[in-house]
């Protein structure tokens, strides 16, 4: 469904994505697992057009979307929950989720998938007039994702989900993102935490300096030594 091929990424002298490839099936969960500065966020982010490739392509159902406005990869299905929330401070939890689908014309649809966002987190529902900035960081990153949901994804990019979350909050997100992969929506994620990301996806890729070193389902990666040492914890 998406997949990259040699893509490179320089920011200014410095060689962020050093001709990568990967690959997301359709109804699948992928994860990119690697230490900071690695270039797990400039993956998603020149996937979706926020950062410019320097060289190889990215193909969305078959066609190249290298290059395309941010709005237009959007419009077509591939959507990025951003690192650290981006939700808009000042601005209600039903405003910021009206955000999200400002490309969308058919009002019934918009509406019945605000329904099924207050059905995924009540939280929201319950404070839907309330100011994003006064929520708590969980709640947050259940707006981030409700405004994402709200475009309609058929890829759904996440880049750290459970970043500065309590273990109790992160857990009920990555239970989110199973709900929302069951419901045929396929799933990018991007996350620190390599165990419970390993333990989620289908498939993983190890980026480390721009390159990518390992791969393998989910559950090959979590028992390769070399994981278990550099991003478990655990002594080879």
């Amino acid at each position: 469904m998406l997949k990259i091929e040699n893509l490179s990424v320089h920011y200014g002298g410095i060689h962020a994505l050093q001709g990568i490839d990967l690959e997301v099936p359709e109804g699948k969960i992928v994860t990119l697992i690697g230490a900071n500065g690695a270039g797990k966020s400039t993956t998603l982010n020149a996937i979706v057009g926020l950062a410019r490739s320097s060289g190889g392509r990215v193909l969305y159902g078959g066609q190249e979307i290298t290059g395309k406005p941010v709005k237009e990869i959007v419009a077509g299905g591939v959507v990025l929950v951003p690192e650290g929330r981006r939700v808009f401070p000042n601005l209600t939890v039903q405003e910021n989720l009206s955000l999200g689908a400002y490309a969308r014309t058919v009002k019934a649809e918009v509406e019945a998938d605000r329904e099924r966002v207050f059905g995924l987190f009540p939280r929201l529902l319950e404070r839907r007039t309330q100011k994003a900035g006064t929520l708590s960081g969980g709640e947050q990153q259940m707006l981030a994702v409700g405004r994402a949901l709200m475009s309609k994804p058929k890829v759904l990019m996440m880049d750290e989900p459970s970043l500065g979350l309590a273990p109790l909050v992160a857990k009920m997100i990555f239970d989110i993102i199973r709900e929302i992969n069951a419901s045929g929506v396929t799933v990018l994620l991007v996350e620190q935490n390599a165990k419970a990301a390993l333990e989620e996806a289908d498939y993983g890729y190890v980026l480390e300096t721009g390159r990518i070193t390992l791969s393998g389902t989910g559950a090959e990666l979590l028992a390769d030594d070399r994981v278990r040492a550099a991003y478990l914890g655990e002594a080879q």
